[in-house]
């Protein structure tokens, strides 16, 4: 008999086959679309709301926007080009680890019209070493990695802007079509996973970052998981039986927090009469029962999974139960397999601006029947944020390194806001656990004993 952990392996990337001129294709088209939709968030509203701050979570747009320049000046200009610096002058202004997002308002930014001006002419400068930097030789440049990790960067301070337009008061002023509806009979409410090793993380997808590196076996027991994300309406049971009044669901810090900041139901969420209303992107509207639960802490997500008769997936679970294929004894790129995403697979990239129905994208659904893993909602899992095994911090020790500890807590999976540029099924995101503003939900999951 053959020892499955022989035959486990990992799925390629598809990058492999690409000629350099293919990769510089492929680098410009996502930057691109980067930006389209770091303008298109920035365009939306005036230069007063530009430089604004919407909560002290959140930086202001304009910093946002200044900060994406200045990062790809760093990297693609200077170090991948060897170029000479645009705006040495405004390295600390924009240098994250230097100023908390509440104090960002009080420095001497750029303004608006100098940002954009300032990020175009970066970006210039960016593609003209696109179309001349060798794509080996170096591990940064191996593969077009700089010009990836720069498109993801990009993508994710856009998700962040895009959080900072919901907390933002005023007229909606970004505007898509609603997220579908269901397209799948019933589905069952959860999905056994097989107990057993498998391939987690990644040591063959060319734009991974660090924290997603290497690829390395990991022994799961078999555990039960939820289909698809905790919906709004299962939340409103949480709500109806005093969930968020009860001391004995929450842990010693979740109770704390709960308390102290009299926390009573999802952000954006007021119970009105005839039931729950949200404010989403300054919309007014009843809370869709079919819709993943959004806006909800680690902390909330773990008192409805115990009031639930649940828990959270461990890390490890939740990557199982999204990339482990039966059949193969492969980890897949992706749920659904190897391809990137397509609209039908996932809601990602600002499509829409909610969720989608719980069983709307069938042919997302993981090898094992489990569906949504990608796309809709960053999902809370159990597990603190740190390396893995052989863990090397590249390019710097501030993407990922400065963060691991039990201060933070994993996401996987993104949400309707993440670009499909910037996920995977070995993506890791973390935050603190009180954490609401972000496009934040979950599933639950169980022990599966004696299987």
């Amino acid at each position: 008999m053959t020892d499955v952990t022989e035959i486990l392996t990992e799925a390629p990337s598809g990058f492999e086959e690409r000629s350099a001129e293919q990769l510089r294709d492929h680098a410009a088209l996502a930057l691109t679309r980067a930006r389209e939709r770091s303008t298109a968030l920035t365009d939306a509203v005036d230069d007063e709301d530009l430089v604004r701050q919407h909560s002290k979570l959140m930086s202001p747009l304009v910093w946002d926007l200044a900060h994406i320049g200045s990062q790809e000046e760093l990297w693609l200009v200077r170090d991948v080009g060897g170029r000479e610096p645009l705006r040495p002058d405004i390295d600390d202004l924009y240098d994250a680890f230097q100023h908390p997002r509440a104090d960002r308002p009080s420095l001497p930014l750029l303004g608006p019209a100098e940002a954009r001006q300032y990020v175009g002419e970066v970006r210039a400068k960016a593609f003209e070493v696109l179309e001349k930097a060798p794509l080996s030789g170096r591990r940064l440049t191996e593969a077009a990695f700089a010009f990836g990790m720069i498109t993801q960067h990009e993508q994710q301070h856009d998700e962040t802007m895009l959080a900072t337009h919901q907390l933002r008061r005023g007229e909606p002023v970004l505007h898509a079509p609603a997220a579908p509806g269901r397209r799948t009979g019933s589905l069952p409410e959860e999905v056994l996973v097989p107990g057993g090793p498998f391939l987690m993380g990644t040591s063959v997808e060319p734009w991974a970052l660090d924290n997603e590196r290497p690829a390395h076996e990991v022994d799961v027991p078999a555990f039960f998981i939820d289909t698809t994300p905790v919906t709004n309406g299962q939340y409103f049971e949480f709500l109806d039986a005093g969930g968020y009044d009860q001391r004995r669901w929450w842990s010693d810090a979740g109770w704390e927090y709960r308390t102290a900041h009299d926390i009573t139901a999802p952000r954006f969420w007021r119970r009105e009469p005839g039931g729950w209303w949200r404010t989403r992107f300054g919309v007014h509207e009843p809370v869709p029962a079919d819709q993943p639960v959004v806006h909800v802490s680690f902390y909330e997500a773990e008192a409805y999974a115990r009031w639930a008769g649940k828990r959270l997936p461990t890390e490890a679970e939740w990557e199982k139960a999204a990339r482990w294929d039966p059949a193969t004894g492969q980890s897949r790129r992706y749920p659904w397999g190897n391809e990137d995403p397509k609209p039908e697979h996932a809601n990602l990239g600002q499509v829409h601006l909610s969720p989608a129905a719980a069983g709307a994208y069938p042919a997302g659904a993981s090898a094992l029947g489990v569906h949504q893993l990608i796309g809709d909602v960053w999902e809370w899992t159990s597990s603190d944020f740190a390396g893995y095994p052989g863990f090397a911090a590249f390019p710097y020790r501030e993407y990922s390194e400065v963060f691991f500890g039990p201060e933070y807590k994993v996401l996987r999976g993104g949400s309707f806001g993440t670009d499909a540029a910037a996920i995977r099924g070995t993506f890791r995101n973390w935050d603190y656990p009180i954490r609401r503003q972000i496009f934040s939900g979950f599933r639950c999951a169980r022990d599966a004993e004696g299987v």
